[in-house]
């Protein structure tokens, strides 16, 4: 290279200070540990960590989790003696009846027909909540607690349209109380952990999701807004709690189906409050009263009065005297809305008029002869008389 290129040159200088420079930089960044990427967590510490969450809902649950002990007195007459020969004759056997009865000779016994669920401490008065069908018939209750301390049990109230029951004790040590969540903000999914005493097994643990929500057509209560869970649930878990990661009861184990596997139903944390706060204020449930029976809306049905969609519910019938009657509420009159709500179908209306305060006005929105209205209505408070008993529980779980 000659001096009559200097402009040359010094662009070569320059490109090879780029490159070092380049080099230099890269090689810093390689190896300077402040701008290394950050890993990514290993599976391990993922699962150890999800492990944990689990442990500390039971460690924090579990005391507040109690065996419920029933006792029901039957009578019952002793077996007959075998008959001898000639007693298969019409005659003889009706002389025999005669005489002693078609349960045979003898006094009749009274034996202890036991049960067994589960319950979960809500006050730290000792009020504890359980299933309906856990004390049904019940002529004594023992509260065993975590401790293994048993206490006598007394019955504040029940609701076996709900299938919810609370039972009270005298504690006399500081008790470990459950919080209830919100069961509205429930997604499917979310990790649900049951808590319970299956078959005796005392402060059992099982884990398992929230399979769906919002399950009705169950059979087991009049009013079924149950959540659905594949946590396995048996005998004995009734009326213990379904947690979830935060420790907060999101539901009451009540059934499942027994012809299935992992199919468990528990009654909402919402239903459980204002339920339970009723029954320990009062011993009973109040509930509104619209007075109408309901039918589903099919999509025929939809059809044929000019709907769009089958969201709401048909009016069958109006009774008479009702507030529905008093608010001019006719037969085929579909409910879409009750107090701003939608109405989603008619499980929906019977739960949000149930829920409504008896005395309260609200306005519903109905469809009539394909026009829509709004009408002014006054909860009124429902008779026992006026809503069907609720399709007998099953055994335990």
């Amino acid at each position: 290279m000659t001096a009559s290129n200097p402009r040359a040159l010094v662009a070569a200088a320059a490109l090879l200070a780029i490159a070092g420079a380049g080099f230099a930089a890269y090689g810093w960044l390689s190896t300077h540990p402040t701008v290394r990427e950050a890993a990514a967590p290993s599976p391990l510490i993922t699962a150890d960590a999800l492990q944990e969450a689990f442990v500390t809902v039971a460690e924090r649950v579990r005391p507040a989790v109690v065996h419920i002990g029933t006792v029901q007195l039957a009578r019952r007459r002793p077996a007959p003696p075998q008959p001898g020969p000639g007693t298969d004759d019409p005659f003889f056997k009706d002389f025999f009846d005669q005489f002693f009865g078609r349960g045979g000779p003898g006094p009749r016994g009274e034996f202890h027909q036991p049960g067994l669920g589960s319950g979960v401490i809500v006050d730290k008065r000792g009020y504890v909540l359980t299933n309906f069908h856990v004390i049904r018939g019940a002529d004594s209750v023992t509260v065993r607690l975590s401790s293994k301390q048993e206490y006598r049990g007394k019955i504040v109230g029940t609701d076996a349209k709900t299938d919810l029951a609370v039972v009270k004790f005298e504690p006399d040590i500081e008790l470990r109380v459950a919080t209830l969540g919100d069961s509205d903000a429930l997604k499917v999914g979310e990790w649900a952990i049951a808590i319970g005493n299956p078959f005796g097994l005392d402060q059992t643990v099982t884990v398992g999701v929230v399979s769906a929500t919002g399950r009705a057509e169950v059979g087991i209560a009049t009013y079924e807004n149950f959540v659905q869970t594949d946590a396995s649930i048996n005998p004995g878990n009734s009326g213990g709690p379904l947690v979830n990661l935060r420790g907060e009861v999101i539901g009451i184990n009540t059934a499942i189906v027994a012809t299935g596997q992992g199919i468990g139903f528990a009654i909402p944390a919402n239903m459980v409050k204002r339920v339970t706060a009723q029954l320990i204020d009062r011993g009973r449930v109040t509930r509104g009263w619209i007075g109408v029976s309901m039918q589903p809306l099919t999509r025929e049905l939809a059809e044929s009065l000019g709907l769009e969609s089958t969201r709401g519910a048909i009016v069958a019938r109006v009774h008479p005297g009702s507030p529905a009657e008093a608010a001019g509420l006719q037969r085929n009159d579909v409910v879409v809305g009750f107090a701003g709500a939608p109405v989603d179908d008619y499980h929906h209306l019977q739960r949000l008029s149930s829920e409504a305060e008896p005395g309260t006005s609200v306005k519903l929105d109905i469809v009539r002869r394909k026009e829509r209205r709004t009408v002014a209505l006054t909860v009124g408070e429902a008779p026992d008389s006026t809503v069907p008993s609720p399709v007998s529980p099953p055994a335990p779980r």
